[in-house]
């Protein structure tokens, strides 16, 4: 169908990363970290757990999990650990929407041209 082929990424590597990211993006802890670290920039783990009631390794997890699918970076200072979002992977997220739009601005359109026709022929 015409309407799947346009939303289906090309590269499968691009699929799989595009999947990474929604997927730890979709637990409302890890999207209130990356909230966290866009306001505030890079903070030391424990600064992160700090505002959690949860374990420091329960927080290192999600961390983990936003690391492995490129939403944070780790910079190691000497024995403090610096989490900084990274930005540029949440544009895979945004060409995928910009797919799902053009889907439907096409389905718009289809259906103002049906609705033109139909008017057209009740004047008639």
């Amino acid at each position: 169908m015409l309407f799947i082929h346009m939303v289906e990424q090309d590269n499968s590597d691009t699929d799989t990363q595009l999947s990474a990211i929604l997927k730890a993006a979709s637990d409302p802890t890890r999207r209130a970290i990356l909230t966290l670290l866009a306001q505030h920039g890079p903070l030391k783990v424990t600064e992160i757990a700090a505002r959690y009631e949860m374990s420091l390794n329960a927080v290192s997890k999600h961390i983990k999990v936003l690391e492995s699918a490129g939403l944070v970076t780790r910079r190691t200072e000497w024995r403090v650990h610096l989490i900084e979002v990274q930005m540029a992977p949440l544009t895979l997220i945004d060409q995928w929407f910009a797919g799902l739009r053009s889907i439907w601005a096409l389905r718009l359109d289809a259906l103002e041209t049906t609705l033109d026709a139909a008017l057209k022929e009740d004047k008639e």
